[in-house]
């Protein structure tokens, strides 16, 4: 019962966050004026959601003594941590505009373990070595959800640029040459910490697993994202890539990068109905 009230608060005041945003910001008169920086009672707000967020965390992959996880509850951890991440940016740039597209997604995010309870539960827990692979994982996970946002609506406002339209909304966003700057350091930080987690995983796959690495559709999938990140920043390193080029190589990686955990677990939760 604990958990389930949890789950409700976290995505009420998510919901609840992005709807007075809106009110506030780009509806009615509102469009009339600048869009506000964040006020104090609203980052108040939002850390308070973080607050009940991480606790449903908390119960939901440890309910006893034992670790369960799914896709349901990686998604929320991506959720939980990109949204972490934009409340710490937001002291240093503008970010209005990701506020308001950002916490509705994490509202759905923080309902999912609800309808989709996580049933695989997690050998070799409480080892060290699983922990730091573990968090490492997550960390880069979530910073590239939040580079492939950054990505989808820089696109959104290259477009609405070139046909000289843009809605207040998309007007309320960084510079794109800002955005672009932090979509970068996104991925240079993420990129580190999905290569230490693949070196993780091989290092340990004894310890973590039971068993030697194997090149299943998880693993293959995670590799394939390295290159592409890979080929991406070397892009920009030696041929200065950027715009559309960028952004499409940013959307890739994420993709094949979703699939390998998160489309993984879904498959054989939901559609095959088996825990590992």
């Amino acid at each position: 019962m604990l958990s389930i009230l949890l789950h409700l608060v976290a995505a009420a005041l998510y919901a609840g966050l992005a709807a007075v945003s809106w009110r506030n910001r780009w509806r009615g008169p509102a469009l009339d004026r600048p869009p506000a920086r964040l006020t104090v009672w609203e980052r108040v707000w939002l850390l308070a959601a973080l607050i009940v967020h991480g606790m449903t965390l908390g119960v939901g992959i440890f309910p006893g003594a034992d670790m369960h996880f799914g896709f349901s509850v990686a998604l929320s951890i991506i959720m939980w941590l990109a949204i972490a991440f934009y409340w710490i940016e937001s002291f240093y740039a503008r970010m209005e505009g990701l506020q308001m597209l950002g916490l509705p997604i994490a509202a759905v995010a923080v309902l999912l373990p609800l309808a989709f309870p996580p049933q695989h539960l997690v050998i070799n827990a409480d080892s060290i070595q699983f922990r730091l692979h573990f968090l490492i994982a997550m960390l880069a996970y979530s910073l590239f959800t939040l580079a492939a946002l950054h990505a989808v609506l820089m696109m959104v406002a290259e477009k609405g640029l070139h046909r000289g339209k843009l809605t207040p909304l998309m007007a309320s966003l960084p510079p794109l040459l800002t955005m672009e700057t932090l979509l970068f350091r996104l991925i240079h930080i993420a990129f580190v910490l999905l290569t230490l987690t693949l070196i993780t995983g091989i290092m340990f796959s004894e310890t973590l697993f039971g068993k030697a690495l194997a090149f299943n559709h998880k693993t293959v999938f995670a590799i394939l994202s390295w290159f592409i990140f890979a080929h991406l920043l070397a892009g920009r390193h030696f041929r200065g890539w950027r715009g559309r080029t960028a952004l499409r190589w940013t959307l890739a990686g994420f993709v094949a990068l979703l699939l390998a955990y998160v489309g993984s677990r879904f498959v054989l939760e939901v559609i095959l109905g088996r825990t590992a």
